[in-house]
């Protein structure tokens, strides 16, 4: 028997025409057609506009009739589409009244919320035409990609070493030697070298559709065009950019960043999106109207009485997150991306936005929060909250986590930089953050895989600048050096910037490498900046989100000018994944519960079982029982880590062992290369096993076996 829902019903001009269906949202192949579905609770009357891929004008305005109206959303089916040939918008009318948050205007066309490909946009940095009436074109997606037997690989998360890197700035340096720099493509092809680091989980800034000419300018000084780099910026949700694809200017970028997906499961490596929900490109009331705004603005934007926009994210408007509509929207993009692309997991810009009201007030329990955390399809997904926004609302170690949800720990990242620059009276918080910040994430549900630890990210200085500036230098902004943050907790090491004094750089690269020891010792889930294992700087700009050039390029040169940092850092990742008590699912209890003689961990200072918590105090050591290892019945050996950043030597007594066990040197940043770190498995004995000299500044850690 013939189905009767491949039928026609109605028809207009040359189309055939019938209701459609108003789930799911978006534009969906259906027998013999396209269904398409929009949602507005206010307009009065809706058209489809069909264009032939890059023509200037449409090719046809479809009327939705009244009875293709069902509740708020307009649904019809087209049949006989030349589907891979067309692009879609929409007409909405209804009323203009802004000051009633009300932006309808029939002669915008309006680009689909749910759109899975977003063309106008196809090659990066290619300057738009301005004049075109359609600038970002929504297109179907077709589900033919190969995945094989591909799944997400569910590592857990005390188990991560997370690579934070942006899609264009990882290869786009004309010395990365790829094919196609600066696209997921060229991802793909240094995944050997990913492999060799050691990471195995990769956050990607930003990968939606975004437009980098939003708010391009000419500096003034230099007459650099500056762009919308970062591309924290969104235009589309459920479209990845086809300005990172290589293969982009044919609409195939769907199957290249699947591809890319498939790749790095297939060697190992997790993939993290950097969601943006907190605000759109449209910016506030002196924006483009692209999509939401003409939609229904005061759904899907926090707006004052008088109709303006809040501004929690410094951007110029704010997403309605707990608005139903908004709610189920991000909902719906977030299981796209998991089910459709395999993503493991998601990490949300200004996370704390989704947590306020639609008038901006901060929730008890916020309903998106909450949905997130329990929706069945998300459940292996990880969750990472950057737990503040714009508006003020600072959230590390109070975030509505219910159970699921991680945190960037600014916390750490100020503790570690002020311990390590030599502030005085940070012992006792350096103990918190070493231990994954137990007085931030207490109880059974938050261990110290809640704390994502970073030292450096794309906000802010790299490592190497860390080391190097004592202040900002964003000029090159064009901004007079306004913008970025003041408090970078940096230190220079003698000299601002460039200097050829050769005990300032080798410092500098001490301090580097006494960062990254620290990070690879601490409990919890660290986080390396893309670069920093081979001392990229920006020259002092922790700014850079709108430089398409050097300052924000991968330079590759540096693995060989930087090789003995290169060195160190993979071998602490090493170190890290050969040492399961590095890497605790639960917080360290502070006493012995195997009967090893040792409590799990204890606190030494430069005399041993005697730490220094004063004031003036700049040295701190610990020592980690390896029979408490939390990873299953597996144990591990001991492990001792001495911290001295007191501008002076210190000799360290080191607690002695049972079962005549010896320690063995892992690290000694104080030491010349190669003998600042060793290959694990391969430390040599400690000559004094009752002490050691610990020069300025350095970090010792040493094997018990």
């Amino acid at each position: 028997m013939e189905r009767i829902d491949i039928h026609p019903t109605h028809s207009y001009q040359n189309f055939k025409l019938r209701r459609g269906k108003p789930f799911p949202f978006g534009a969906t192949l259906v027998p013999g057609g396209v269904n398409f579905s929009i949602f507005s609770s206010t307009a009065t009357s809706c058209t489809l506009v069909l264009f032939k891929k890059h023509a200037p004008e449409p090719m046809a305005e479809i009327p939705f009739c009244k009875e293709f109206r069902i509740g708020n959303v307009f649904c019809m089916v087209v049949f006989d589409l030349d589907y891979e040939n067309i692009e879609y918008g929409y007409r909405m009318d209804g009323p203009f009244n802004p000051q009633e948050g009300h932006w309808f205007d029939k002669s915008k066309i309006l680009l689909d919320p749910y759109a899975k490909i977003i063309g106008g946009r196809d090659v990066w940095g290619t300057p738009p035409d301005w004049n075109n009436i359609y600038q970002h074109r929504a297109r179907l997606a077709f589900d033919d990609f190969d995945w094989e037997d591909d799944r997400p690989l569910e590592i857990p998360p005390e188990d991560l070493i997370i690579y934070e890197m942006h899609v264009r700035g990882f290869t786009r340096h004309l010395c990365s030697g790829v094919k196609h720099p600066g696209t997921f493509a060229g991802i793909r092809e240094k995944i050997p070298y990913l492999k060799e680091l050691g990471v195995n989980c990769v956050e990607l800034m930003p990968i939606y559709e975004f437009d980098e000419f939003e708010n391009s300018r000419v500096h003034s000084e230099t007459g650099q065009l500056l762009l919308n780099y970062w591309g924290y910026s969104t235009v589309g949700f459920f479209a990845p950019k086809a300005g990172y694809a290589a293969s982009g200017k044919w609409g195939m970028q769907v199957d290249e960043f699947k591809a890319l997906v498939k790749a790095l499961h297939k060697n190992g490596i997790e993939i993290i999106l950097d969601v943006v929900f907190n605000h759109t490109a449209e910016g506030n009331e002196y924006g483009q109207t692209i999509s939401f705004r003409g939609l229904d603005n005061k759904i899907y934007y926090m707006l004052t009485p008088d109709g303006y926009y809040l501004n929690f994210s410094g951007t110029g408007n704010t997403l309605n997150c707990n608005n139903p509509i908004v709610r189920n929207m991000v909902l719906d993009c977030l299981r796209y991306w998991a089910s459709e692309y395999h993503i493991d997991g998601f990490r949300f810009d200004l996370a704390s936005i989704l947590g306020r009201d639609p008038w901006g007030a901060p929730l008890a329990n916020p309903p998106l929060l909450e949905l997130l955390a329990f929706d069945p399809i998300l459940a292996k997904c990880k969750l990472i909250a950057e737990a503040w926004d714009a508006g003020g609302l600072y959230q590390v170690g109070s975030f509505p986590a219910f159970g699921r949800w991680a945190e960037w720990n600014g916390k750490y990242r100020d503790g570690i930089r002020k311990f390590l620059k030599g502030d005085p009276g940070r012992v006792g918080d350096m103990a918190q953050r070493l231990q994954g910040s137990p007085d931030l994430y207490a109880g059974a549900e938050r261990g110290p895989a809640t704390s994502i630890n970073f030292i450096t990210a794309h906000d802010g200085f790299t490592l190497a600048d860390l080391v190097s500036y004592h202040h900002k230098h964003n000029e090159a902004n064009g901004e007079d050096n306004n913008d970025g943050c003041n408090d970078n907790d940096s230190w220079n090491c003698g000299a601002e910037g460039w200097t050829e004094d050769q005990s300032i750089l080798s410092l500098r690269q001490r301090q580097m490498k006494n960062a990254i020891a620290m990070l690879m010792v601490s409990q919890g889930v660290p986080m390396i900046l893309m670069g920093d294992e081979m001392g990229r700087t920006q020259c002092g700009n922790n700014n850079t989100y709108c430089h398409d050039n050097e300052l924000n390029w991968l330079n590759w040169n540096l693995l060989e000018s930087n090789a003995n940092l290169f060195r160190f850092v993979k071998n602490c990742i090493a170190f890290r994944m050969a040492h399961p008590v590095l890497r605790n699912r639960y917080h360290f209890r502070n006493i012995d519960y195997v009967g090893s003689g040792y409590a799990d961990i204890t606190w030494h200072g430069t005399q041993a079982w005697n730490a220094d918590w004063s004031e003036h105090s700049r040295v701190l050591a610990f020592l980690l029982c390896g029979k408490h290892a939390q990873q299953g019945t597996v144990q591990d050996n001991y492990i001792y880590v001495a911290m001295n950043m007191h501008f002076c030597s210190h000799w360290f007594e080191i607690p002695g062992l049972r079962d005549d066990m010896k320690w063995y040197v892992f690290v000694n940043t104080g030491a010349t290369p190669p003998e600042d770190i060793w290959e694990p498995g391969t430390e040599p004995l400690l000559e004094n096993q009752s002490g050691l000299l610990l020069g300025s500044c350095s970090v010792v850690i040493l094997v018990g076996k």
